[in-house]
C-alpha cells in the first residue's frame, strides 16, 4: 500500500486549516463555557467581573434558586410531554403535507404549495390568533400548546425536498406490486427520509421544549399545564424584581450577602438547566442532521 507523501505546501496548508478549525471552535465554545463558569460562581463575585473560563468562588446556590421551586419537576414533565408529542404529531403531519407535494402527478400541487408558502411570511398577528384559539376552544389546554403547532411550512419544505431526491422507480415498483399510497409512505418513503426526519425533529422539539410564551397567552390560569420555561422565566422575574426593591444589597449584611443572587446568575444556571436535555438528544441526531439539513436546503420546483 503505497503511503500519500507531503510536501511543504501540504503541510502549511492543513496547519492554517487546523488553527482556523481551533480558533472557530473556541469562538464557539466560549460563551457556553462562560455560562458554565458563571452558574457556578457567587453572584457577588461574578459583578466583579473577570468570571471567563472557571468559576472563582464556587456554589450551587444558583441552582439551589431553581431547583428548590417544587413547581419545576412538574413544569419539566410537562415539556417532557408537550415535546415527545409535540414532536411525534409534528413529523406525521408534516410528512401528511410533503409526500403530496413531492408527487409531480399530484394536480393541485403548485397551488397548494403557494398557499402553504403564503403562511411562512404572513400571520395573523397575536390577537387574531387568540380569538382563534378561544374560537376553537383551546384556551386553558393542553393542545393548544400541540394543534397551532403541527404544521411548520419550513419543515414541510425540508421534508419535500428530501423525498424529491429519491428515486421515483421505487414509488412506480410499489405501486406495481399493489402497495397504496399509505403503504407507500409509511413503509417505503418514511424509513428512506430518516435524515429529513431526523433534522426536523430537532426543530420542531427544540421549539416546544424552548416555548414559553404561549402558556403565558393562552394558560395563565391554569398552573398544572405550566412548562418549565415558564417556571424559568418566573423564578427570574422573581430575582429581578427582589433585586430592583434593594439595590444596595452589596452593602448589606454578610449573611445578605451569602443569600444574595443576581439575575444575571440565575439566568446562566437556567440556561444549563433548559439547554441540558438539548444537549442530551443533540449526538443521536448530530449524524442525520447534516445530511438531511444538505440535502432538503435544495428546493425543488
Amino acid at each position: 500500500m503505497s503511503k500519500k507523501r507531503f510536501n511543504a505546501e501540504d503541510i502549511v496548508l492543513d496547519t492554517i486549516i487546523y488553527i482556523f478549525l481551533i480558533l472557530t471552535a473556541l469562538v464557539t465554545l466560549y460563551p457556553f463555557v462562560n455560562i458554565i463558569a458563571v452558574s457556578f460562581n457567587d453572584a457577588l463575585d461574578t459583578i466583579r467581573g473577570g468570571i471567563y473560563f472557571w468559576p472563582r468562588k464556587w456554589t450551587l446556590k444558583n441552582y439551589n434558586i431553581i431547583l428548590s421551586n417544587p413547581e419545576i419537576y412538574h413544569a419539566a414533565v410537562i415539556s417532557v410531554i408537550r415535546t415527545v408529542l409535540g414532536t411525534f404529531l409534528g413529523i406525521i403531519c408534516s410528512l401528511l403535507v410533503a409526500y403530496p407535494l413531492s408527487r409531480k402527478d399530484f394536480v393541485l400541487r403548485k397551488g397548494a404549495a403557494a398557499i402553504l408558502v403564503f403562511t411562512m411570511y404572513f400571520s395573523g398577528g397575536l390577537i387574531p390568533t387568540y380569538l382563534l384559539m378561544r374560537y376553537l376552544n383551546l384556551l386553558n389546554t393542553f393542545w393548544v400548546y400541540i394543534i397551532p403547532n403541527l404544521i411548520g411550512m419550513f419543515n414541510v419544505i425540508v421534508l419535500r425536498s428530501y423525498i424529491e431526491t429519491l428515486p421515483g422507480s421505487i414509488i412506480e415498483s410499489a405501486k406495481i406490486d399493489g402497495a397504496s399510497e399509505f403503504r407507500i409512505l409509511f413503509t417505503i418513503i418514511l424509513p428512506l427520509s430518516m435524515p429529513a426526519i431526523a433534522t426536523i425533529a430537532l426543530f420542531i422539539g427544540v421549539g416546544h421544549w424552548n416555548s414559553w410564551f404561549d402558556v403565558y397567552l393562552y394558560n395563565p390560569q391554569r398552573p398544572e399545564l405550566s412548562t418549565l420555561q415558564f417556571e424559568l422565566q418566573k423564578i427570574l422575574a422573581s430575582v429581578s424584581m427582589q433585586t430592583s426593591r434593594n439595590p444596595n444589597f452589596e452593602a448589606g449584611s454578610m449573611t445578605q450577602q451569602m443569600q444574595a443572587v443576581t439575575p444575571e446568575s440565575v439566568r446562566a444556571a437556567m440556561t444549563i438547566v433548559a439547554v441540558a436535555p438539548i444537549l442530551f438528544v443533540y449526538p443521536f441526531l448530530q449524524r442525520y442532521f447534516v445530511k438531511g439539513l444538505t440535502i432538503g436546503s435544495v428546493k425543488g420546483e
